[in-house]
Parts: structure tokens; C-alpha cells; sequence
């Protein structure tokens, strides 16, 4: 069993593998209280005066657990509140999204591409925070952006979207309840979230970005032949891309074989 999961994690593109074990880490310290949240955040006060950069980067990286107050007995017949961090099923459903659409992303829609795939994840954070920061100065809307504080969910459910996008025509089933295509994926799993109490806000914001780059990368260029979303240099000089080789086996027709052939046999 421990073998076959080192097997697993150790055929996990880079990218995948570097973000689950990241955010895997750091959820799991957080509910052993070895690291607190308080200084993962993001805190626009706190970047912008403080120069806590890092809190950019830190709210995707750890994932939502339910938190239960406990009490516990002392010796002195004193009680005493623990906080104790379990793991809910959005939580669950949420890691599973993050190992399979990631994987799946980088494996056959960026097969080849690792900055490209890279850039999209930046882009998709970016357009996440910018929309948190804007969010909070709106009256109306502010309490309710002011609540989310962390952002890795959001960019899971992202991914989730542009993979829908990629494969629109897939059928699926929902724990076997009943089936639909890829294209409504996103949607489903929404009405989940909604259902077992989570906040809806969290997956909006995912789709949101996801859409914001299918339209970036997929649709406006078709319509104007330019791409906005072009991976810069920068970007791919960090990443050594191998060529995709498709092998093509021998005698293997791909069109229908020429009159005269069919005439000998």
C-alpha cells in the first residue's frame, strides 16, 4: 500500500506535485497548531503596510477544514476549550479536485507545456486576489469578501472549471446518483457546496477565473487571432519543456487504402 502511493505521488507532473505537497503540508500544520493560520492569510493592511508579501502566496496554499470547539477535563475540574481541526467532506472533495483536475490539466491540456500550465495557475491567482481586494471596497459586498481569507479552494474550483471547459463532451456520475457531462461540473459540485453548507462565494470566485482564462486563452483568440495570455520569456526560461513525441504504430492506416490494393486482394 505505501509503495503503491510512493508510485503514485512519484508520477505527478512537477507542478501537481510541488502544489499538493505544499498544500498538504501546511493544512496539516496548521491543525497540529505547529503553524498558525493568523500568519498565512492574506491581509491587505498587512501586505501593503507590513511588506507581508508572502501572505500572496500562503492563502492558496493552505485548505479549509471544519473547526470544532472541545472541551476538556484538567486534573483541577476545570474545563478547558480545545480547537480541533477535522477534516469535513468539502474538505475531502476539495483535496481530491486539487490531485486529480491538477494532474489532469498539466498531464494532457498543458502535456508539454509546464510554463504555460504554470502561468495559468499565476493568472488564476491573481485574478482571485484582484477580485478579494476589489470586493472589500464595495459597501454592499464587503463584509461577505472581507470573510474570505483564504483562496486555495477557490483556485482548486478553478481548475475545475477550465478542465470542464477542455472536456466538455465527458460523461461523469456524482457518487453514482446520476450522470451528466463535464460542461456541467462545475455547476454540480457548486449545488454540493451549497448543500453541505459551504459558502457559495468560495466557488463563484473559482469560476469566475476559470472563465475569465477560457475566454483569454480560447475564445478571444479565435475571435481576433491575437492571445493575450501568451506565456512571458520569463516564465519559460524556468521551465525546461520536453517535446510531446506521438509514436505512430507500423501498418496502421489512417485512410482508406487505394483502389488498386483492393482490386489484388
Amino acid at each position: 500500500m505505501a509503495q503503491a502511493i510512493e508510485e503514485w505521488y512519484k508520477q505527478m507532473p512537477v507542478i501537481t506535485r510541488s502544489y499538493l505537497t505544499a498544500a498538504v503540508a501546511i493544512t496539516i500544520g496548521c491543525s497540529l497548531e505547529i503553524i498558525s493560520p493568523y500568519h498565512l492569510y492574506l491581509n491587505p493592511k498587512l501586505v501593503v503596510k507590513h511588506y507581508q508579501f508572502w501572505r500572496l502566496i500562503t492563502n492558496f496554499l493552505r485548505i479549509l477544514m471544519i473547526r470544532i470547539e472541545v472541551s476538556t477535563l484538567k486534573l483541577s475540574s476545570t474545563f478547558n476549550m480545545v480547537s480541533v481541526y477535522m477534516p469535513d467532506l468539502d474538505f475531502m472533495f476539495h483535496m481530491f479536485f486539487l490531485a486529480r483536475y491538477c494532474k489532469l490539466l498539466e498531464e494532457n491540456t498543458f502535456r508539454g507545456r509546464t510554463a504555460d500550465f504554470f502561468y495559468m495557475l499565476l493568472f488564476g491567482a491573481s485574478v482571485l486576489t484582484g477580485i478579494v481586494l476589489i470586493g472589500g471596497m464595495i459597501p454592499y459586498l464587503s463584509a461577505s469578501f472581507a470573510r474570505i481569507i483564504f483562496l486555495s479552494n477557490s483556485l482548486t474550483f478553478m481548475m475545475v472549471y477550465v478542465w470542464s471547459k477542455q472536456n466538455p463532451f465527458i460523461h461523469m456520475s456524482f457518487l453514482g446518483l446520476f450522470t451528466f457531462t463535464a460542461a456541467y461540473l462545475p455547476w454540480v459540485l457548486l449545488g454540493f457546496s451549497v448543500l453541505v453548507g459551504a459558502s457559495a462565494w468560495v466557488d463563484l470566485l473559482g469560476m469566475i477565473a476559470g472563465h475569465a482564462y477560457y475566454f483569454l486563452e480560447d475564445v478571444y483568440p479565435q475571435m481576433t487571432g491575437r492571445r493575450p495570455l501568451k506565456t512571458p520569456s520569463l516564465i519559460k526560461a524556468l521551465f525546461a519543456d520536453e517535446d510531446v513525441v506521438v509514436a505512430r504504430p507500423e501498418n496502421v492506416r489512417f485512410a482508406p487504402p487505394p483502389a488498386e490494393e483492393l482490386h489484388r486482394d
